[in-house]
Parts: C-alpha cells; structure tokens; sequence
C-alpha cells in the first residue's frame, strides 16, 4: 500500500551535517505523521523526530537543537537535517509515515533503513 524510499545516509564527520529525505507512494488518501526512528548496534530502535500533517514537531532530548525535521506535504516527502553530529548519532535511520488508506484503514509504512556512520 505504501512505499517509503530514504536517501541521504552516509558517513560524516564529527561536527559535519547530513541531511535524510524520505518519500512516500503508493495508494493511499493522506498522511497524517511522519519521521525518523534510529537504531544503533545493541541498542532499542528510538523515535528521532515526528511531525504532523500541521507541521507540529516533536523530538527526542539528544537531538534538539542539532537536527530539524520538516516535510513537503505536495511531495509526500519528509526531511531530517542534522547538523553538529557527534558518534552517538551513528545508527540506521528508518522513516515512517502514518497513513489513511482509502476506505479509512490505518496504515503505517516503514523504509528500509540508511545507514548513517559519525567518524573522523
């Protein structure tokens, strides 16, 4: 029903920037939240950052002030700029994106992962 592509991962610098995209397609009616889980080796996978269809954004403590999620509702595209990376940011980032599938179902698409190494 849903097909999330992300881009953007790869390998940084301490102190350097990434910045991930992730689109959605398919066959549904909207898209009500969207954004950024991460899991690093041995550890949870935990919600980076959401935003609302309203733009209304939330984050997790280790990350404000460094990383900016955003999205284009026309392009079904969410964004995650992060900036002053630090090891600990080292982790595959998945995007998701909770959707309306036509008939009212509730679905929640997931992309494969990008991987995203913090190292001098």
């Amino acid at each position: 029903q849903v097909q999330l592509v992300e881009s953007g991962g790869g390998l940084a610098q301490p102190g350097g920037s990434l910045r991930l995209s992730c689109a959605a397609s398919g066959r549904f009616f909207s898209i009500n939240a969207m954004g950024w889980y991460r899991q690093a080796p041995g550890k949870q996978r935990e919600l980076v950052a959401s935003i609302t269809r309203d733009g209304v954004t939330s984050y997790v403590d280790s990350v404000k002030g460094r990383f900016t999620i955003s999205r284009d509702n026309a392009k079904n595209t969410v964004y995650l700029q992060m900036n002053s990376l630090t090891p600990d940011d080292t982790a595959v980032y998945y995007c998701y994106a909770g959707t309306v599938l036509f008939g009212g179902t509730f679905y929640t698409g997931w992309g494969e992962g990008t991987q995203v190494t913090v190292s001098s």
